[in-house]
């Protein structure tokens, strides 16, 4: 019987390190899922997916105070995941692009299997 190789030559180990994106990308998409890291973040974007809303409705919908709602849509603000338009008074949140609905669509799928 063949003998299993245990580790790759230099060649393919260099082949390997090429593909491993540069440190600030990394640092980015580690960023990125530290925001999706917090259950209350992720029911907001959740609620979000379809539907344009504002705070006070996010607010109702995941029964916590209009200040907490807010200082976590800054954070997803802050991280490019969320948009707004002011309508009036009011603030109406949305999803920042389809990226965001692709990666729920995957994190489901993954956790569904």
């Amino acid at each position: 019987m063949a003998e299993e190789r245990i580790t790759l030559s230099e060649k393919e180990l260099n082949q390997i390190k090429d593909t491993i994106p540069a440190d600030i990308v990394l640092d980015n998409v580690s960023e990125l899922f530290k925001i999706f890291g917090d259950k209350t973040r992720i029911t907001i974007l959740f609620a979000l997916l379809d539907h344009s809303l504002c705070v006070n409705d996010i607010a109702s919908l995941l029964d916590m105070q209009q200040s907490a709602i807010s200082h976590q849509l800054r954070i997803l603000k802050q991280a490019h995941l969320v948009k707004y338009k002011r309508v009036g008074r009011e603030v109406i949140y949305s999803l920042a692009d389809d990226h965001i609905k692709t990666i729920f669509d995957q994190g489901l799928e993954h956790v569904e299997e």
